[in-house]
């Protein structure tokens, strides 16, 4: 039975337990070969007609929601606004990895959805795209709090969780403590 707990770690990725963050390692030539043949429909869309007006009418539904809500000032609401859309943003394109199709054999698993979109490439007007409109929804919630020092950092951190994970020096790079050990694999 020992012997076997041994094989079940040296068949695991392993990474220096003090390493803060990792790098997530490429993909074996199957799973490449498998991305190149069977089309991405997980990261499609945001090339698809009208998939960027999509996040203008999210940020405006969120907007009329919040001023709904009885007792919100004008200041709350575009915070909680900015911090709604963060928020789903961060869990959509930077938390879950892998697609929820299962027709591709694995091929995506270790890829989060932000780097799946065009293929891995950086710079893209879908990445462009996706990287302003957070940057440019801070800009009028800061506005908008009239330059309140108390919401200002409330924005900017969420902000700041949202953009920096985009940029193309993270690329493929994982927090430890937000990452779960991988998965033995079969050999």
């Amino acid at each position: 039975m020992s012997s076997k707990n041994s094989k079940d770690k040296d068949n695991r990725r392993r990474r220096r337990s003090s390493s803060l963050m990792y790098q997530e390692p490429p993909e074996s030539l199957e799973q490449q070969s498998d991305q190149a043949v069977l089309p991405n429909l997980n990261a499609q869309w945001v090339n698809a007609k009208g998939a960027w007006l999509i996040h203008i009418i999210i940020i405006l539904l969120l907007k009329i929601v919040y001023d709904i809500v009885p007792s919100v000032t004008q200041e709350t609401s575009w915070t909680l606004v900015n911090i709604t859309y963060m928020f789903g943003s961060y869990l959509m394109f930077h938390w879950v990895r892998g697609i929820p199709f299962e027709f591709n054999a694995g091929a995506y698993d270790n890829l989060n959805m932000w780097e799946q979109i065009d293929n891995e490439d950086q710079y893209t007007p879908a990445k462009k795209f996706l990287l302003a409109v957070p940057i440019c929804l801070f800009l009028v919630s800061t506005h908008y709090t009239h330059y309140d020092l108390a919401y200002f950092m409330i924005n900017f951190l969420a902000t700041l969780a949202v953009v920096v994970p985009k940029l193309p020096a993270l690329h493929r790079m994982r927090l430890a403590f937000l990452n779960p050990e991988p998965e033995p694999t079969d050999r």
